[in-house]
């Protein structure tokens, strides 16, 4: 017999289903229109350009290749290099994320001084550093080897595991601390030792926890692996530049890296959210049928690691060397051993502290010997170009009086992010409308440039643009307009995050006051959610003035070109050129970072009630 209030429950789930099965097929029609019009404009508008799709899939009669098959060559070395850096940025992030919540003060310095540094330094600057000046260091012996063995491809994939490993240790640590601290004091209470309470009970929980910004970390890790073309790496991205260079057809081949690189994040977003349905914690597991289909896939993976767990149990079983020691005479022996090697284990955990020190002593000593081998006269004589380059005395031809260096890249990080903040207010609010005419288009701006590394945005302003417009926009606005239109896509989604935070009833009170949804929005729900955007905002200019090194892949003389071309000059002092940039960047965004934690504590709700409870 049916429970009172079942039916209509099934009823209204059933009337929630098809509401949003029509919604959907509403934005698949919408987005079918919106192709249709652009493939109409495309195919009948003259753009002074002949569009040519076969260059991808004929042979080229001057070369006898099929460019495509470089895309698909270039999309294999990319995964490859997205899943090398992915374990290796996995391994350093769960090492230095426990080492950030240790007593043992070296070892939270050292894992401190690692994510600092490199969270708030550009990828491309440590690629560069990992390629050009960390083999000056080596014997020529080393470096001949390297050389001869891909070291494009190995700097590339260290230098981007290193640097997502620092945001990975980040994602950890916070998982950690989510943790309730009873189960810690239940692991504790029951018997284990510190090295088991994180195998069995806190890293399992912590890393169910996290899969949602671990899954964003790992897509963000495959998007930087665009620029390993950079250093010379033939990836995805570096072979649609070589079909420009080879063919003429850059708007052919940048589409279709694009697409490629759109759905490499699809993939990946699909792969960690069913990851996420099947590892949720506190909630009853509702597997779709995409979900059943990747875990099919990934059964092997699952069995090989059940299996070695199943070997190292039956080998503790083996020699006795646990719970598992049966309970008769012979177990005094196995208790005296057990308390043998805990003495061992003591004794150990001793030597390795001093180990430790001993370790961390010499590789301050290092950077102090580094610090006072430089050529300091270099830095000195260089300083203000790096600053402020040849400002005020620049060309006829330079823009804003010949400036750069740290001032342009501040500059141009200002300009996107005050203009992108209009254009992520716009589209994450449309985002949020139930109007599909409206929604949709909105969706589709955040979700491609979102997709897309930030490197394919630049190339589609800076070489396309002109085919548009019929003019050739000048380099420093194109990185402008590329950064806007990238950062927009995100200020959309924080925009989207902070009205969707404020309670729903405040919307409901505006609306029964007569108030129109405009009004509403100007008066009710925008001036509370932008406080609780604001360190968002902060933390999105950071990441922005981070990303302007990227403007040295089309000529803007902000910081980054401007060491690369006194490196280019100077030639033997690599070591010094770059340690300056790392360091400018480092102050500018741990600076940064630091206002961002205070804007944090202060715009806050919740933290800032915990923070007004704690004062006497």
């Amino acid at each position: 017999m049916e429970k009172p209030g079942t039916g209509s429950a099934h009823q209204a789930a059933r009337n929630m289903h098809k509401h949003s099965s029509y919604d959907v097929l509403k934005q698949v029609g919408i987005f079918a229109v919106i192709a249709f019009i652009l493939y109409l404009v495309f195919s009948h508008a003259d753009f002074g350009y002949k569009f040519h799709w076969a260059v991808l899939y004929e042979e080229n009669p001057t070369y006898k290749e099929v460019f495509g098959l470089w895309l698909l060559r270039g999309l294999v070395l990319t995964i490859k290099i997205s899943l090398i850096s992915t374990g290796i940025a996995l391994f350093l992030g769960t090492i230095f994320g426990i080492a950030r919540l240790s007593l043992f003060k070296p070892t939270y310095y050292l894992a401190t001084g690692y994510v600092e540094f490199f969270r708030n330094t550009p990828l491309l600057v440590q690629l560069f550093f990992w390629y050009f000046a960390f083999p000056m260091v080596l014997p020529e012996g080393m470096r001949m080897f390297l050389n001869d063995n891909n070291f494009e491809f190995w700097a590339a994939t260290v230098g981007l595991g290193i640097y997502t490993g620092a945001f990975v240790a980040e994602i950890v640590r916070a998982g950690i601390q989510a943790i309730p601290h009873g189960h810690v004091e239940a692991a504790l209470s029951s018997g284990l030792s510190g090295p088991q309470m994180l195998r069995f009970v806190i890293l399992p929980q912590a890393f169910r926890v996290i899969i949602p910004p671990l899954g964003s970390e790992f897509l963000n890790n495959m998007k930087n692996s665009s620029l390993a073309m950079t250093i010379g790496v033939a990836e995805l991205c570096w072979n649609s530049q070589q079909i420009e260079s080879f063919t003429f057809r850059g708007f052919e081949a940048t589409s279709a890296a694009s697409l490629i690189y759109l759905g490499l994040s699809l993939s990946i977003s699909v792969i960690m959210n069913s990851i996420n349905h099947h590892l949720k914690i506190g909630q009853e597991q509702k597997l779709t049928t995409l979900d059943r289909i990747l875990g099919a896939l990934f059964l092997p993976v699952v069995l090989v690691f059940r299996g070695i767990s199943l070997i190292i149990t039956l080998g503790k079983r083996l020699f006795r060397l646990g719970e598992f020691a049966p309970v008769h005479v012979e177990a005094v022996y196995v208790s005296v051993w057990k308390r043998a090697l805990l003495v061992i284990a003591k004794w150990l955990v001793f030597l390795g502290k001093g180990l430790f020190i001993v370790l961390f002593v010499t590789l301050l000593a290092l950077i102090t010997l580094a610090l006072y081998s430089f050529e300091w006269s270099i830095i000195a004589n260089n300083f203000r170009s790096l600053l402020v380059w040849t400002f005020p005395h620049g060309g006829a031809g330079e823009i804003f009086f010949g400036l750069g260096g740290l001032s342009m890249s501040i500059i141009l990080a200002a300009i996107a992010l005050f203009v992108s903040f209009f254009i992520g207010l716009v589209f994450g609010l449309g985002r949020l409308s139930k109007n599909p005419v409206i929604s949709t288009p909105s969706v589709l701006y955040i979700e491609i440039i979102r997709g897309n590394p930030l490197i394919m945005v630049i190339f589609w302003v800076y070489f396309f643009s002109p085919i548009v417009t019929g003019m050739q926009i000048d380099v420093f606005w194109s990185a402008a307009i590329a950064f806007t239109l990238f950062s927009g896509a995100y200020i959309a989604e924080i925009v989207r995050a902070g009205v969707s935070a404020i309670p729903r009833g405040q919307v409901e009170a505006a609306t029964a006051s007569g108030l129109n949804y405009f009004r509403t929005m100007r008066h009710v729900v925008l001036p509370q959610a932008l406080k609780i955007m604001i360190p968002a905002f902060v933390g999105q200019f950071i990441a922005l003035f981070k990303d302007t090194s990227l403007a040295y892949i089309i000529g803007v003389f902000e910081l980054t070109t401007v060491a690369q071309m006194l490196n280019n000059r100077l030639m033997i002092y690599p070591f010094e050129i770059y340690t300056t940039i790392a360091v400018l960047y480092f102050v500018c965004c741990y600076g940064m970072s630091m206002v961002a934690k205070r804007l944090e504590q202060k715009y806050t709700p919740s933290k800032r009630s915990v923070a007004a409870s704690a004062v006497p």
